[in-house]
């Protein structure tokens, strides 16, 4: 399985509200149970994230992970989703990963940010606005749903 990671899980592996479903979701893209799905905004949002946190990326094989890059297909439909007032244009980085995630077609994305993008109104929004400009359902959940941590 194709998991987009957005910069939330990985801040999330130092974070005790977070940690253990960050790292255990980690440790799957480790031994290769999913494959990280990252970007080139990943990467930018990465360069200015501590030390700590910029080792989690360098620790998964590379084998089991893809980044993927900003296209042009990608902005315009970050483009859509401001447009579409599902979020504002402070929420640029959001709707980008969003986006990246949808043309790739990855099986999910995963994030803690539930603001802007794991918040089941912006959910829907996000999949209408994929329907409406011609792309596939994207199915977004935090990283709790993917392990059997308590």
């Amino acid at each position: 399985m194709r998991i987009y990671v957005d910069t939330s899980v990985f801040g999330g592996c130092f974070d005790p509200e977070f940690e253990i479903w960050s790292n255990r979701i980690v440790d799957f893209f480790k031994i290769g149970k999913y494959k990280a799905v990252i970007s080139e905004v990943s990467e930018f949002e990465l360069k200015i994230a501590p030390k700590r946190i910029q080792q989690i990326l360098l620790d998964i094989p590379k084998k089991n992970l893809e980044v993927t890059k900003l296209t042009d297909e990608a902005k315009q439909l970050s483009k859509h989703y401001i447009r579409e007032k599902i979020v504002a244009r402070k929420s640029l980085a959001d709707t980008q990963h969003i986006a990246i995630a949808t043309i790739q077609q990855v099986d999910l994305l995963v994030s803690w940010n539930f603001k802007h993008i794991v918040n089941y109104d912006k959910i829907r929004l996000y999949n209408a606005a994929n329907l409406k400009y011609g792309y596939k359902f994207l199915e977004i959940r935090n990283p709790r749903d993917l392990t059997d941590e308590k």
